[in-house]
């Protein structure tokens, strides 16, 4: 047995007192991008679940600016059934549908409010 074995601890071994880490959105206030109700300011947090790989239409919504800390704001919605609206974000206008905005997670902006 050489003495690098000795001193680094295992990995996956785990004490009572160390909870497993949470994901850095988890532990903000945010919500779905499909929640959210025209008018409102916030910043992008994340794409997709955490506990999973990307799909398809998730990496598209990369790909077209949805980037974590990219500022975003819900301009307009139709009626009725609020489906699609439009969404600014960064630079970029587009319309999406709800069930499309269901993987983005935001952080809501509050007046006053610098990060």
């Amino acid at each position: 047995m050489d003495a690098s074995a000795t001193l680094m601890p295992d990995p996956r071994a785990r004490t009572a007192a160390a909870p497993a880490p949470a994901p850095e959105f988890e532990a903000r206030a945010c919500l779905s991008l499909a929640a959210l109700p025209c008018g409102t300011r916030g910043r992008v947090l994340r794409v997709g679940s955490p506990r999973g790989p990307l799909e398809p239409l998730e990496r598209r919504l990369l790909e077209l600016g949805f980037i974590c800390g990219e500022q975003l704001q819900v301009l307009a919605e139709t009626r009725p059934g609020r489906d699609p609206f439009v969404v600014r974000v960064g630079e970029t206008t587009l319309a999406m549908r709800r069930r499309e905005a269901e993987s983005v997670w935001v952080e809501i902006e509050r007046p006053g409010y610098r990060p």
